[in-house]
């Protein structure tokens, strides 16, 4: 039997084990972070004596990547930023071969040189805050460090056997790492995890299942296209002009505009070596344009009529330009667009969807609408069949506007027809306010309509709003707070990044 008021090794190891859990589940982010300096520590001083191999970087020498508000992010031997690499460097080591040292190499140091960077900026955080471990806490916490144990319990033999300067820089390693740890309590103690968690694990409910139909707004027909054309035809006029753009000013234009029409130099001359702009080197020719596409040409309405007045041969007068002063001469007179053409037809569907999109998107869902109605005489399934249309089936989900991680998302529907519909709250309102067995409103999402038919809704079971509260709670909140920590002080103005030029000069083969 044990004595009285001992533990045996069985009872400690699981006093420490409960121990070790409860300060996890009380904060993981702070307990993690204070785990990892404290392995830190203890490669640093116990299990890599030197850092920096002589035979690496012709011997022990500070290496200088940067700096932070000034303060330099230094590879020093000993120093926080050695102490991470090599930790790295040995997590790694497994998977090192030949083929990848080099950039293995790079992936260790860089993330080591952010992690000092995010170091030094909080450690100035806290400076500036005023704040300065306790020495009575930094004594207590050098005291349990696992070097100077001996049989669980601090150990003087041990303590001595060390130099005054190893334990003087462990002691501020000891008082950074709890300045630190202060740090990012504060931080996580402005998330209030348990309200938000709450809140957002009662997200989870309810789910919804779909099945869905689609009407692409490019089926716009033919029709519609040529009959646009013809009400619009001043737009879809067929031109071919040349042009010749000068820079400098108005009268030089006027000046080579005159050399042409006395006949001193042809006009595909002057714009070969004169004219100021993409045509020149085709000798001014624009080719074939549409009226409507001289605007990014020709801003004025009026001189773009003027151009079209024309003939076949006709210099224009001086017009400005954005880009300077520019004259034209008429390859040919207007005329109007042959919609039988393909290609024309084509130019007309062009315009119609850059600007008359909304059209495009009527037609298709007077479409949809139309199939709402045979819905209602046919079902779901009948007016599919009727109609020869696709249908797509997608859920359980719940609304997840944004996608996040914690539920089912729609991308990882795989449905090509909703992609964009996280981020539009028009979806989310006709996914969860459509009655079930209903068609939903037509609705505009991409180049697509659709048409949304609620199947099934369910509550979800309270284990999984506890779950996901949970998981929120210990890790996604906190591993939120740690990228925005990162991005915070990687991105600081204050952070002067010469990493990769270092690493160029040491660590690359120079030829």
């Amino acid at each position: 039997m044990a004595p009285r008021g001992k533990k045996n090794p069985a009872q400690a190891e699981g006093s420490a084990k409960e121990e070790f859990i409860r300060r996890f589940k009380a904060n993981p982010f702070i307990f993690i972070g204070t785990i990892v300096i404290l392995v830190i520590v203890i490669i640093a001083f116990v299990l890599v004596p030197a850092i920096v191999p002589g035979s690496e970087l012709g011997g022990a020498r500070d290496l200088n990547f940067g700096s932070y508000n000034k303060a330099p992010i230094s590879y020093i031997p000993g120093g926080f930023f050695a102490q991470v690499q090599r930790n790295m460097e040995q997590y790694q080591r497994s998977s090192i071969n030949e083929s990848n040292y080099q950039m293995m190499t790079y992936q260790t140091w860089r993330a080591a040189f952010e992690e000092t960077v995010i170091h030094t900026g909080i450690l100035q955080e806290m400076k500036a805050a005023g704040y300065t471990a306790p020495v009575k806490e930094v004594d207590r916490e050098m005291a349990q460090l696992p070097i100077f144990q001996e049989n669980g319990r601090f150990s003087p033999v041990l303590y001595q056997a060390y130099d005054d300067n190893t334990r003087l820089t462990l002691w501020r390693q000891v008082e950074e790492s709890l300045s630190e740890e202060h740090y990012r309590a504060d931080i996580t103690g402005l998330l209030k995890p348990s309200r938000e968690a709450a809140f957002i694990g009662r997200m989870a409910s309810p789910t919804r299942t779909f099945d869905m139909t689609f009407f692409s707004v490019e089926d716009y027909p033919d029709s519609e296209i040529i009959a646009y054309g013809e009400e619009n035809s001043d737009l879809f006029r067929s031109t071919h002009f040349s042009k010749i753009t000068i820079n400098s000013s108005e009268q030089e234009a006027q000046k080579v505009l005159n050399s042409i029409k006395a006949g001193t130099s042809t006009f595909e001359e002057a714009a070969t070596t004169q004219s100021q702009d993409s045509y020149a080197e085709k000798g001014g020719d624009m080719g074939i344009k549409l009226f409507h596409e001289l605007s990014a040409e020709v801003p004025g309405v009026e001189d773009r009529e003027k151009l079209l007045a024309l003939g076949k041969g006709e210099y224009s007068d001086i017009i400005k330009l954005d880009s300077g002063w520019a004259f034209f001469r008429a390859e040919d007179t207007a005329a109007p667009i042959d919609s039988s053409d393909p290609a024309a037809l084509e130019k007309i569907r062009s315009y119609i969807r850059d600007f008359e999109r909304g059209r495009m998107e009527d037609w298709t869902i007077a479409r949809a609408e139309e199939f709402i109605t045979q819905v209602q005489d046919s079902g779901f399934e009948g007016a599919l069949i009727e109609q020869s249309l696709e249908k797509r089936h997608f859920g359980p989900i719940s609304i997840n506007y944004g996608e996040v991680e914690l539920f089912n998302t729609l991308s990882s529907l795989s449905v090509g027809e909703l992609a964009g519909a996280a981020v539009d709250e028009n979806f989310w309102k006709a996914a969860f306010s459509t009655p079930l067995t209903t068609p939903s409103a037509p609705l505009v999402l991409g180049s697509n309509v659709l048409v949304l038919f609620p199947l099934e809704e369910i509550q979800a079971d309270e284990t999984v709003s506890q779950n996901i509260e949970s998981l929120l709670s210990s890790y996604w909140l906190s591993s939120n707070m740690e990228q925005t920590l990162r991005s915070f002080f990687l991105n600081n103005e204050k952070l002067e990044d010469r990493f990769f030029e270092t690493f160029l000069k040491y660590f690359w083969p120079q030829e």
